[in-house]
């Protein structure tokens, strides 16, 4: 045996730069408080959490390998066909699986500028190509992503609202979007953010996905619902698209405790107007706030705001990241997302939200 001879990724999967989530600790610290990673600060509804302890009495029986009561659940309060919805473990391995099916060597698949980093490692995991097209002052751009369609073209990933910039296109507009593409083309509408959005003109995409077949929707539980630790996500699309995905995906990708809190967490929806009004009240407070003393942060409809800082010594946003950190406020740095000049800030708790204006405060009044 030569022992010089080691096994070979495929090409392309060593030029793939590994996704690094936010930080979730600050050192020397008291007490933290994590605002990296667009958490609710609500937390989940006391009903999943019961489901979650009544799933302990059963952890020796495999779980429900179709998900049957988490999608009769989101079935019932989206108004949709279960037989139209598929669940995985996190909206991720669903996108995954996407770029799996429908890309191959040769295909190209179109992201955003500013798009959730995870597509283009799963395009170029797939062996696609990524095209990635300039988004218009921090917002995505229609006309662009329609100027870079090509031949080769298989799939458009586009998430909306977007993330870090916590934008959103109009329906309007993806209407107009996925008329110009191609039938052949998959547009994959991720919204992961889509319950915080309180505007007229938004669709999260349940109308275009019930009147195409080549449009599909995702969503999560990590966000609103409070519960990022379960994985747990789920996508609407077409029957076609909806097998293929069931043909590929592991045998059992959601665990128990994972169906019975998920199903439970999507009819309180109590709850989720709970957290939703929380982030209402907040994100503007906070916005108004920063904005009050001279940082520039991008209007968002979602529970997270990009905070713009200046570029001069002493106020750069890497200052401002280790100031805030210093502090126990751990934000998101959104430099691998096109913006050195920034931070992410989901909206959190009161006494949190109440500490980083403080603390922005006290950082903008340095000399």
């Amino acid at each position: 045996m030569n022992a010089s001879i080691k096994p070979v990724p495929r090409p392309g999967v060593m030029e793939i730069a590994a996704y690094v989530p936010g930080k979730d600790h600050a050192g020397g610290v008291a007490r933290v408080f994590k605002l990296s990673s667009n958490e609710t600060p609500v937390g989940p509804s006391p009903k999943a959490m019961d489901a979650f302890r009544i799933a302990a009495e059963t952890l020796e029986i495999y779980p429900d390998g179709q998900a049957r009561m988490l999608r009769d659940a989101i079935a019932e309060v989206h108004g949709l066909n279960p037989a139209n919805i598929l669940c995985g473990n996190g909206s991720g391995e669903l996108l995954a699986l996407l770029a799996n099916i429908y890309l191959g060597p040769g295909d190209e698949g179109i992201i955003t500028e500013h798009g959730f980093l995870l597509y283009r490692i799963q395009i170029l995991a797939a062996g696609g190509t990524p095209v990635t097209v300039k988004e218009n002052d921090r917002r995505v751009d229609v006309d662009a992503i329609l100027a870079a369609v090509t031949e080769r073209t298989k799939i458009v990933f586009l998430t909306n609202p977007g993330n870090p910039t916590g934008t959103y296109v109009p329906y309007a507009d993806i209407k107009r979007l996925h008329a110009a593409l191609p039938s052949h083309v998959v547009l994959v509408l991720d919204a992961a953010y889509a319950e915080y959005v309180r505007r007229n003109d938004y669709e999260a995409g349940v109308e275009l996905v019930s009147a195409n077949r080549n449009v599909v929707m995702t969503r999560t539980f990590a966000k609103v619902y409070g519960l990022a630790a379960l994985r747990i996500g789920w996508i609407f699309g077409a029957a076609d698209i909806i097998d293929a995905m069931n043909r590929v995906r592991g045998p059992f990708n959601i665990n128990t405790p994972a169906l019975l809190a998920g199903a439970a967490a999507m009819r309180d929806q109590a709850h989720v107007a709970k957290a939703v009004e929380h982030n209402e009240v907040w994100r503007a407070r906070v916005s108004e706030a920063l904005t009050a003393l001279g940082l520039d942060v991008t209007p968002s409809v979602t529970n997270f705001l990009l905070i713009h800082f200046p570029d001069r010594d002493g106020k750069r946003a890497a200052d401002a990241d280790r100031f805030l950190t210093e502090r126990g406020f751990v934000l998101r740095a959104v430099s691998s997302y096109g913006f050195p000049d920034a931070l992410r800030m989901t909206i959190g708790s009161e006494e949190a939200n109440i500490g980083v204006i403080a603390a922005l405060t006290e950082f903008m009044e340095r000399t």
